[in-house]
């Protein structure tokens, strides 16, 4: 038997990769802008008015006034962990969702995206998909090596979201906060940097404009580009 204890395997050039700096990011579909409430938070409660179930597993909300939702934005969405990110509709230019980078983490290369509400208009469309693509990439062209997605364990749209947009499983924290008085299990999902390229190439097929018929249907499911590259599915699902 072998006296050497197991270690993981070396990183001899690691070096921690700086934080997100709120840069604005540009995709053929969607621009993602830093988070201004005096700019967006008008535009972003319009777009969430009349959808309270957005809020549902979110640890705030619903805001029956705009400005209720614009001194919650003040208030928690302007700082650098979480980093707001507001999602803009390039063919509308109206705002439809957010969405986070939060518990950054640069020594151990990691970053979480969270805090998504995306208005009906956008949600599981080409806006919603390619900002959170373009914010996943941002994060591993900075030098980030884990990506995670974080959710209540009853949210299966969540839940089925991470699936479909490539995180893998990796189990549930069991009783791991309250949230509105209630308890909240959390269900852990994750992209390695190792995975990154296979899972760039998906979302590259699944944005192509021959992806697409003359009504904006899709003719293959981000789902099954993604399966492939998965390396583990939800077993709620």
């Amino acid at each position: 038997m072998s006296d050497h204890p197991k270690l993981g395997f070396p990183m001899p050039h690691w070096t921690p990769p700086p934080p997100p700096d709120g840069r604005v990011l540009e995709g053929h579909h969607v621009r993602l802008e830093r988070m201004d409430p005096d700019t967006h938070a008008g535009d972003l409660h319009r777009a969430f008015s009349g959808h309270d179930a957005l809020w549902t597993y979110l640890p705030y909300g619903p805001f029956p006034s705009a400005a209720g939702y614009h001194r919650w934005a003040k208030d928690t969405a302007t700082g650098t962990d979480p980093l707001f990110y507001v999602l803009r509709d390039r063919a509308t230019g109206h705002c439809g969702g957010v969405a986070s980078y939060l518990r950054i983490t640069p020594a151990a290369g990691s970053i979480e995206v969270g805090h998504i509400c995306l208005s009906p208009e956008i949600a599981r469309g080409r806006v919603a998909t390619e900002g959170l693509f373009l914010m996943m990439d941002h994060a591993f062209a900075l030098g980030y090596r884990r990506y995670e997605w974080k959710c209540d364990a009853l949210n299966l749209p969540s839940r089925r979201a991470a699936q479909r947009l490539g995180f893998s499983y990796e189990g549930t924290f069991r009783q791991m906060s309250v949230v509105k008085g209630r308890n909240r299990d959390t269900a852990w999902f994750s992209v390695i940097d190792t995975e990154w390229a296979a899972l760039r190439e998906a979302y590259a097929a699944w944005l192509a404009p021959s992806n697409f018929d003359g009504r904006g249907r899709q003719r293959e499911r981000l789902s099954d580009l993604t399966r492939l590259v998965r390396a583990g599915s939800d077993p709620a699902l």
